[in-house]
């Protein structure tokens, strides 16, 4: 009985052993039929930004993004097959990565880039409105009508009364002229000249120090006057007053400062990139802390000729009404210039460039899921719109969303490789 158990099992064990043997080879004997396939081997990890950034080892961006495997052969593994760049420069995506990413596409059209500037700025008094008192002649201040700073004037309102025995010797001097030239009308014609001559130039004298024919005719009428009162030659506001009642003033010295801000100036400082696009006669909206939903409409009155070197600004001047006075000197200002150009240029969507710092590009959508990556010449900018002078053409559709994940998944710089 034993020696039939044991060639039982001697059986058993030839025949497990021959099964074995023969799932190790095929038909023909020559080659294993269950070998596992070696998995491909990893060269390293490079960024998915395509950033010169790489990792021996998994790892993610700061965006939480998975680097992309590299393999040994020089080519990427990704997701799934379906993404991979060909040696034309063009980019292949499956339709199913092309709705995950979410791509959007726009087509490239001729149209008008209306674009709007902010900058900020400052209120300021109009230099062409101001006006200052200064007498040509040495007296004192007998009587003020005006005594604080910041009052209102209006032009021909009076300011104050000097005396001036200087001013008052060549009024009582041309008196004389005058009188002389009555008494030697019946005289020789020379002797009639000479006075003329004389009082013409005494009146000459009091005009070259702002006295009016008005007050001239006045002291005729009253010789006993001795004092003259000066008028405001404009409507405004005092800004200086430097006369004191009582006081000696020599000529030259200024006694008060005048301004007219019916109508004010707006200091915008413009940024060096966005001065080109500035034109005089443009149309500026102001707004002010001071006066939240209120919008002040102006104009582009002059473009300073010199750069600010310190902050690379450029002063744009904006002249603005200000009939109620509202606007105050040194209030800041946010100023919004309106840049318009009846030009048609061909144009895409500031979305759809992906700028490097080197060079700009846009994907160019030649069928579904394929694209080309194009390096772009840009012109003017608008709010959205960038107008592209070389790259792209009218009516080719251009990515406008996603397209920095399509160049994480497709590693666009290998297919820009290609273009150079």
């Amino acid at each position: 009985m034993k020696k039939i158990i044991v060639g039982i099992l001697i059986l058993l064990s030839v025949g497990a052993i021959g099964y074995w043997l023969g799932g190790q080879k095929t038909e023909d004997g020559g080659q294993k039929a269950h070998q596992p396939t070696p998995e491909p081997k990893v060269l390293y990890y490079r960024n998915p930004m395509g950033l010169a950034d790489t990792s021996p080892i998994p790892k993610k961006d700061p965006m939480g993004m998975d680097y992309i495997p590299v393999l040994k052969d020089g080519e990427e593994m990704s997701d799934d097959q379906h993404s991979a760049t060909t040696g034309s420069g063009h980019i292949s995506i499956s339709v199913e990565k092309i709705q995950k990413l979410g791509v959007k596409s726009e087509a490239a059209i001729r149209r008008k880039l209306d674009k709007t500037l902010r900058a900020a700025g400052r209120i300021e008094i109009d230099e062409r409105r101001t006006y200052t008192i200064v007498p040509k002649f040495e007296g004192w201040v007998e009587k003020l009508y005006v005594s604080s700073t910041g009052q209102a004037v209006s032009q021909g309102q009076p300011l104050f009364e000097v005396y001036s025995p200087e001013l008052n010797g060549a009024l009582r001097e041309y008196v004389l002229a005058m009188q002389g030239e009555t008494t030697l009308k019946n005289a020789a014609e020379d002797a009639q000249n000479s006075m003329r001559q004389l009082a013409a130039a005494s009146l000459a004298r009091l005009k070259s120090w702002g006295v009016a024919d008005q007050q001239v005719q006045d002291y005729l009428q009253d010789k006993n006057k001795r004092s003259l009162t000066i008028y405001a030659p404009l409507s405004g506001i005092v800004l200086e007053k430097k006369a004191v009642l009582g006081m000696r003033f020599m000529p030259g010295e200024i006694l008060y400062q005048l301004a007219d801000l019916s109508s004010v100036w707006v200091l915008a400082e413009v940024t060096e990139q966005d001065i080109a696009s500035v034109k005089t006669g443009g149309v500026a909206q102001v707004n002010l802390t001071a006066y939240p939903g209120k919008t002040f409409t102006g104009t582009v009155d002059f473009i300073y000729p010199t750069l600010n070197a310190a902050t690379r600004t450029v002063q744009v001047r904006v002249e603005l009404a200000n009939p109620q006075l509202l606007l105050k000197p040194a209030m800041f200002a946010e100023i919004t210039l309106l840049l318009s150009d009846n030009k048609k240029v061909l144009a895409v969507p500031i979305s759809a460039v992906i700028d490097s710092g080197i060079k700009q590009i846009v994907l160019v959508q030649l069928a579904a899921g394929r694209f080309e990556p194009r390096t772009v010449k840009l012109g003017l900018h608008s709010e959205n719109y960038v107008e592209v002078l070389e790259g792209v053409a009218d009516g080719e559709q251009v990515v406008t969303a996603a397209n920095f994940l399509i160049d994480a998944e497709s590693n666009l710089k290998a297919a820009l490789g290609g273009m150079k």
